[in-house]
């Protein structure tokens, strides 16, 4: 990774691991329930860790937590039923965000950019930031793989399985460690040195909010 620490860009930026557990109802987009980030800065020419959040977000009422979903994930109603709900806890990790300039990073991060957008009002910051994918890292630079899961990245680098896999924040901490391993990887291979190529490579926009209904056109659907 020394390649990259030279970079100015790279050097100023922290790096924010994001993974949200979520859940699916027929018909409607993923809804969070929990969210993990851990916030990574760079120090002696390494990633080190700066800061890290952690909470259980309570679904809407209608939205319920299926058994598959609490075999899958390990969490269960009862615990979803005294926390907050997303927009107040989106609301209290953007408020972290205090020290700019920002990368969000997830493995496959289009599903994360996806969630954030549907709560942009919540989290006018994280919404605004741009991502790196660690899916799209792997592809660049680790070949032959069958797939470029999580779990098969894993056993790749030889990165124990955490107890509570698919919980927010094991699965935070464990592409924590494959995005270092990436960038590693990637610099001994030429394949990159600057922020910039690794946007390239591997980053990815924003999503745009979804639009808000024309109150008009809606009040003429009404007649």
């Amino acid at each position: 990774m020394d390649a990259l620490t030279h970079d100015p860009r790279f050097a100023a930026m922290t790096f924010v691991v994001i993974d949200f557990e979520g859940l699916t109802p027929a018909g409607r987009p993923a809804g969070p329930i929990e969210v993990a980030a851990l916030a990574l800065r760079t120090l002696d020419g390494r990633l080190v860790e700066i800061g890290r959040f952690e909470e259980l977000m309570r679904p809407p009422a209608d939205v319920p937590v299926t058994s598959r979903d609490v075999q899958l994930k390990g969490i269960t109603q009862r615990m979803l039923t005294s926390a907050a709900p997303a927009a107040e806890v989106m609301a209290q990790l953007d408020a972290r965000l205090t020290s700019p300039p920002y990368r969000l990073v997830a493995h496959h991060a289009s599903t994360e950019a996806g969630i954030i957008a549907r709560q942009a009002e919540h989290c006018p910051v994280l919404a605004a930031t741009p991502l790196l994918d660690t899916l799209r890292l792997a592809k660049a630079v680790v070949t032959g793989l069958g797939s470029y899961g999580l779990d098969s990245l894993l056993g790749h680098y030889g990165i124990p399985k955490p107890a509570g896999r698919h919980r927010a924040m094991p699965d935070v901490e464990v592409t924590a460690q494959v995005l270092t391993r990436l960038l590693d990887d990637g610099c001994a291979g030429g394949r990159w040195s600057t922020l910039l190529e690794l946007d390239v490579a591997a980053g990815l926009q924003p999503t745009r909010p979804p639009a808000a209904p024309d109150a008009d056109a809606e009040q003429g659907a009404l007649f």
